[in-house]
């Protein structure tokens, strides 16, 4: 018999059975004999993956397959997870709308200035070179911009801030809320800028040139709007005005102002006092507590029984006083103050040694080395001093020890707010919510957005930069949210209103879990917001191009493939809500 030749194939032939599916895949092969077409089973490939079978389907139709490292070569690469996230928060939160209600060139930088914050914070010049490092610059659109085209984009974002932060307010705060306020301070590089002076560094770097700015929240600690001011400002100075903003701006009437203890001034208290509209939150300096001790308003006793207690007191008339006792804060604060002590005392015995060996005399002299020392330690009150030109003798203050450690984790919330609408515990977990706000300067200061130190000379400039990065956190802080589950946090923020408000923060069991652990339940790895971004950058944009072309062949895009941890984050992320 003559050997058969012809076309081989694949032919699938489906049946179904029960409610049921069957294909079967056979190779086939067609000849002719005896003028004849015929076929010829070669082989059955039903055992075989669809892919392998769709492989030799396409194979003997005239495909050619290489193995994929011949068939092309990368171009480029280019991380774009983490910018993906960052693109899909944008748009979840609307930000582009945000920002301005029509497209225009200025928009599409600040976008992309926000999203390199995000992604990579840097110096404006620094940023124009990373972008090009992930597919930022191509995804907004924004691959030729030079760093003046970001400085007039600044300018752009400046004049539009109050504009924006209208849309914020109307979207976060509602008439009669909670409205979050601390300050802040980030230090300059430079010398020339009229809002950098002199002050209070919360920064630790004394001598150094700073400036200060506000911030604004709802009750969650979601930011809302951003003030700038000289960095000699002080905290209670910036209070009132933010009240009238929220007027004014805002078109908030009612309201509940929270503030730490430096931030709500007696003057301003004495001022609000007056709106029957305008309630606060605060809390009692050292003092203030201590002299309510001492008139029995206050009795140490009653905290025997329990941690927390709703007082009165004739120097505060028609205010509530929430007073709280915390003894692992109280603890902690006596290990704190006797080391403190300690190393007072060990410095102080070194100036008496050198006075005594008359390395050192003069009244003046040994005054000032004992002022720095004391100064460090910022324990001076417990000792007392005695200075003559060639000696120097120091004791501790047994009482005046005493009489603080009586005070060790005691700490009063003072309100405006009247019972009927918030209850002592509420009062307490209110005032405490400003760590929300302290994250939010955390974030800005640190690893996330680096807003400091300043470069920026001109007022206008970082004015704008604070702001940017202001907006920055606002996306982030949406992110963090969504990526709670992913993340070392807890994901029942509920159960915060069921824990003991006095006692330290601490986290859920759940949460502790994921920490001790670095596991989720699945097994894959417990992120922090920098690990997350920086596992989603593992994302590529590869551009490649075919072996056998030309250098200037047309090119095509591949982007890897992301794992299962990967994709419930961007999942997540698509889920988050204005």
């Amino acid at each position: 018999m003559a050997s058969r030749t012809g076309t081989a194939h694949v032919v699938t032939t489906t049946r179904k059975y029960k409610d049921q599916v069957y294909r079967t895949h056979l190779l086939r092969r067609s000849y002719r004999e005896d003028g004849k077409v015929k076929n010829e089973t070669l082989g059955n490939l039903s055992h075989l993956p669809d892919s392998v079978i769709d492989l030799i389907r396409r194979s003997l139709q005239g495909e050619t397959f290489v193995p994929t490292g011949e068939a092309f070569e990368i171009a480029s690469s280019r991380a774009h997870g983490h910018v993906q996230a960052v693109s899909l928060a944008m748009q979840r939160l609307g930000f582009a709308s945000l920002l301005a209600a029509k497209p225009c060139r200025e928009r599409e930088l600040v976008l992309a200035m926000v999203a390199s914050r995000i992604v990579s914070p840097a110096t404006k010049l620094a940023t124009t070179r990373l972008w090009h490092t992930s597919t930022l610059a191509e995804d907004f659109g924004v691959s030729d911009a030079s760093e003046d085209d970001l400085y007039a984009a600044m300018d752009w974002l400046l004049a539009a801030q109050d504009r924006i932060q209208k849309k914020l307010a109307a979207r976060h705060l509602k008439d009669d809320g909670l409205v979050l306020y601390d300050l802040s301070s980030s230090y300059f590089e430079g010398s020339h800028c009229p809002l950098a002076k002199l002050g209070y560094s919360r920064d630790g770097k004394r001598g150094t040139l700073q400036v200060n700015y506000g911030l604004l929240t709802d009750d969650r600690g979601c930011p809302v709007a951003l003030s700038v001011y000289e960095g000699n400002t002080s905290d209670s100075k910036t209070f009132l005005p933010q009240v009238k903003r929220m007027r004014e701006e805002f078109g908030i009437q009612r309201m509940v102002m929270v503030g730490d203890r430096g931030m709500i001034s007696q003057k301003a208290i004495d001022e609000m006092s007056e709106d029957a509209d305008v309630a606060w939150i605060t809390a009692l300096r050292s003092a203030a507590i201590r002299s309510l001790v001492e008139q029995k308003h206050l009795q140490l006793g009653l905290f025997d029984e329990h941690n927390l207690l709703e007082l009165s007191s004739p120097d505060f008339p028609g205010e509530r006083l929430v007073a709280c006792r915390n003894p692992e804060l109280a603890k902690l604060r006596v290990h704190t103050r006797d080391d403190l002590l300690l190393a007072t005392e060990q410095s102080l015995q070194k100036i008496k040694a050198r006075v005594e060996a008359a390395k050192l005399v003069g009244k003046d002299k040994i005054g000032v080395s004992v002022g720095k020392c004391v100064n460090r330690y910022k324990v001076a009150k417990h000792f007392e001093l005695v200075i003559t030109e060639d000696t120097f003798t120091f004791t501790r203050i047994a009482q005046s020890i005493a009489a603080e450690a009586a005070l060790d984790g005691l700490y009063v919330i003072r309100t405006s707010v009247k019972a009927q609408r918030m209850d002592a515990p509420t009062c307490v977990r209110t005032y405490k919510s400003l760590a929300q706000v302290e994250r939010a300067f955390r974030s800005l200061k640190t690893t996330d957005l680096k807003v400091r130190p300043i470069h920026h000379h001109l007022e206008g400039r970082v004015r704008a930069h604070i702001f940017l990065c202001m907006l920055a956190y606002y996306v982030e802080w949406h992110m963090r949210e969504a990526w709670r589950e992913l993340m070392f946090a807890d994901c029942d923020q509920q159960a915060k209103l069921t824990r003991d408000p006095v006692a330290p923060a601490k986290r859920s069991q759940a949460a502790m879990k994921k920490v001790t652990s670095l596991l989720l339940e699945d097994g894959t790895a417990a992120h922090s917001f920098q690990s997350l971004m920086q596992d989603l950058s593992s994302i590529t944009r590869n551009t490649c191009r075919t072996n056998n072309g030309a250098k200037d062949a047309p090119t095509f895009q591949i982007t890897t493939t992301p794992t299962a941890q990967q994709k419930r984050a961007i999942q997540l992320i698509d889920q988050i809500k204005p």
